[in-house]
């Protein structure tokens, strides 16, 4: 029993193209379908196309969650459409999956469907949150490394992609705190201008401001495409970028008054400036991460809130904010974030009715 990508009962969630009913692309982390079935297997069609480490799928059945590896294939090329068997052996009752893109775009997915024994039975969807949040951010919004929990408060491991799980990620857990659905619009290594931070080294470096507005934004899987935002308006948007923005050069450390300094003030408030175009009402909550930084980014990203003015966008700072870890954010770590963050959110949402 074949389902197709564009089946009525089948449930998403994420930044997808859809325009192909038999192939729907995954491309950004957290990126979803959910499906309610009766049946004792499901199976679905990937198609894995990698530019870089190992890659990973993640599956929640019934509240558990396990993981597949996809096929390597060719690096930069595109492998067959391949079987995956996600659960078997399962008693006669309802059961609810959840397939997810655990990381960032190093691979796309496109999604060909699912497949049921026959005899079985799709069914219709539980309602989603009516809550939306939206994060931009780098490696650590996209819960990278999150899993490497015996190197908490230390320097990452040596990894091929294994250790990185959106599910860990801050973002999706402050998300889960707040029952709200997720849109997390997060890469790693990106910062904010062209030319800096680790993101499209071959292309020159791909800033956020190049990203933040796209659906495919990885040059090196082809054409760059807009995103459509009229399919999703969330109630709050954390922006948390800054992190990787000190490489090659850490000028804001450096000079802070300098011209590099003040041209990526300028253009990170014109990146605030444009989501709040986007999303008129949201609660736009400007934010870096526990991850070791300079404070003078921090600083920077305070002064642009200050100069907006605008009292739905508000600054947030963590408790260990730009100290609480030389590596990534491991699953603990980014718990106690996600605490933190959530706590502020609703006590945002009381005082601007965000959620109202």
């Amino acid at each position: 029993m074949r389902i197709r990508p564009d089946h009525k009962y089948l449930q998403y969630s994420g930044r997808i193209d859809d325009t192909d009913p038999n192939a729907y692309i995954f491309i950004w982390p957290a990126t979803l379908v959910t499906v309610r079935f009766r049946g004792s297997e499901i199976s679905a069609y990937l198609e894995n196309h990698r530019q870089y480490w190992g890659n990973y799928m993640g599956v929640i059945l019934d509240g558990d969650q396990s993981t597949i590896c996809l096929a390597k294939g060719e690096e930069d090329a595109d492998t067959d459409v391949r079987r995956y068997v996600l659960a078997k052996n399962l008693p006669d009752k309802e059961h609810t999956l959840t397939l997810f893109k655990r990381q960032d775009s190093c691979n796309k997915v496109l999604f060909h469907g699912f497949e049921l024994p026959e005899g079985s039975e799709i069914l219709p969807p539980f309602p989603k949150p009516e809550r939306r949040m939206e994060v931009y951010g780098d490696s650590v919004s996209a819960g990278e490394v999150s899993e490497a929990v015996e190197y908490t408060g230390k320097a990452d491991p040596e990894h091929n992609g294994e250790y990185s799980n959106v599910w860990y990620s801050y973002a999706w857990m402050t998300a889960r705190k707040l029952n709200a659905e997720l849109h997390d619009i997060a890469q790693g290594g990106i910062a904010l201008l062209d030319g800096t931070g680790y993101f499209n080294e071959d292309g020159g470096y791909t800033g956020m401001e190049h990203a933040w507005d796209k659906l495919q934004y990885n040059p090196a899987f082809g054409e760059v495409t807009d995103w459509d935002f009229s399919r999703y308006t969330p109630h709050v948007v954390v922006v948390a970028i800054a992190q990787n923005d000190n490489h090659p050069v850490d000028f804001m450390k450096e000079d802070y008054e300098g011209a590099k300094a003040v041209l990526w003030r300028q253009h990170y408030r014109r990146l605030i400036e444009n989501i709040r175009e986007k999303y008129p009402r949201a609660l736009i909550i400007l934010a870096t991460t526990i991850l070791e930084h300079d404070r003078s980014w921090d600083d920077a990203i305070g002064e642009v809130r200050e100069a907006i003015g605008d009292e739905k966008i508000v600054h947030f700072l963590y408790r260990r904010n730009g100290c609480g870890t030389p590596g990534h954010i491991r699953i603990g770590e980014a718990e106690e974030m996600s605490d933190e963050l959530a706590a502020f959110i609703e006590e945002q949402a009381k005082r601007t009715g965000c959620f109202d």
